[in-house]
C-alpha cells in the first residue's frame, strides 16, 4: 500500500503502485503513473502523461514531465517514460516529448541523474548512464548505454553520445561522440579512449587493444600531425583489420553515420520539422 504524506497532492487519475512513498509537498498530476517501490522524497512535481518505473528514487525539487521548452510544441499528447531503478537527484528537470519526434522522452533503467541536470524533450537515455551535476541536454539527444557526461557539460540538440563514451566536465558537445571514446573541450575533441569503462565492464583485452588501435588511426595520429586528412584511410584499414570485432565495428558505424549527418550529427539529418518558428504571430 502506498505511503502518502498528508501535505502531498495526488490528482484524480494518478496511479500509484505498491509500496510507493510520496513525501511532503509532492504533486502528482492526473494520468501520472508511479511504479512499485518508487520513492519521491519531497517537493517533487510529476505532471500527467509521465510514467515512472519501479524502485526509483526522486529527490526534492525535481520536475518531471513538464511541457517542452520548444516554440513548435502546440500542446500535443506527448509523454515522459522513465524506467526502473533510476536515481534522480535534486532539482532535475525532464520534459516530455513532441510530435516532431516520437512524442516520447525516454529514460531507461539503472541511471544516475545528478542535481540540476536538464533533459529536454524527445531525448532517449539508455541504461546505466551517469549524467552529472548541471549537465544540459538539448532536445532529441540520444545517450547510449554506459555513457557518462561530466558536470556542467552542454550538448547540442540531435547529438548522439555513443555507448561507453565519457564526456569530460564543462565540455561543449556539438557533434556525435563515438562509442568508447573520451572527449573534452570547447568544442569537444576526442582525446583518448575510455579505458576505465572498457576495463570496468570487462570487455576484454582484445577489445581494449582494438579500440586503442582505432583511436590511434582516427584521432591520435591526426592530432600529432601524422595522417592529416586520412580518416577515410583509417576507416578502411580498420574495416580490413577488424571485420568481426564488434566494438570497432560500432566505432566505424558511428563515424559513418555522423559523416552522413548534418554538422556531424547523424540524427539531425533525420528531422522533418521546420527548424525555426517565429514566436510572433
Amino acid at each position: 500500500m502506498p505511503s502518502i504524506h498528508p501535505t502531498a497532492i495526488i490528482e484524480k487519475g494518478a496511479t500509484l503502485g505498491e509500496s510507493v512513498i510520496i513525501g511532503p509537498f509532492c504533486h502528482i498530476g492526473p494520468g501520472a503513473t508511479i511504479g512499485e517501490g518508487t520513492e519521491l522524497k519531497a517537493s517533487v512535481c510529476v505532471y500527467g502523461n509521465t510514467s515512472i518505473g519501479s524502485q526509483c528514487v526522486v529527490w526534492p525539487g525535481a520536475v518531471l514531465g513538464g511541457d517542452p521548452q520548444d516554440l513548435k510544441f502546440a500542446g500535443e499528447d506527448s509523454r515522459l517514460v522513465i524506467g526502473d531503478r533510476n536515481e534522480i537527484r535534486e532539482n532535475v528537470t525532464i520534459h516530455k516529448g513532441t510530435d516532431v519526434d516520437t512524442g516520447v522522452t525516454l529514460i531507461g533503467n539503472d541511471n544516475l541523474i545528478m542535481a540540476y541536470a536538464h533533459i529536454a524533450h524527445d531525448c532517449v537515455i539508455g541504461n546505466h548512464v551517469i549524467i552529472t551535476n548541471a549537465v544540459q541536454l538539448a532536445g532529441h539527444i540520444h545517450v547510449e548505454d554506459h555513457a557518462s557526461i561530466g558536470g556542467a557539460s552542454a550538448v547540442h540538440h540531435f547529438v548522439t553520445i555513443g555507448a561507453y563514451a565519457f564526456v569530460a566536465g564543462m565540455t561543449r558537445v556539438v557533434r556525435d561522440v563515438p562509442p568508447f571514446m573520451f572527449v573534452e573541450g570547447n568544442p569537444a575533441e576526442v582525446r583518448s579512449i575510455n579505458s576505465v569503462a572498457i576495463k570496468r565492464h570487462k570487455l576484454g583485452t582484445d577489445a581494449l587493444d582494438a579500440i586503442k588501435h582505432a583511436w590511434k588511426l582516427l584521432y591520435k595520429n591526426r592530432a600529432e600531425g601524422e595522417g592529416v586528412g586520412q580518416t577515410a584511410a583509417g576507416l578502411a584499414e580498420l574495416r580490413a583489420t577488424y571485420p568481426d570485432q564488434p566494438q570497432v565495428q560500432r566505432v566505424i558505424a558511428a563515424i559513418d553515420r555522423a559523416a552522413a549527418g548534418t554538422h556531424g550529427r547523424y540524427r539531425e539529418s533525420l528531422r522533418t520539422d521546420k527548424k525555426f518558428k517565429n514566436p510572433v504571430k
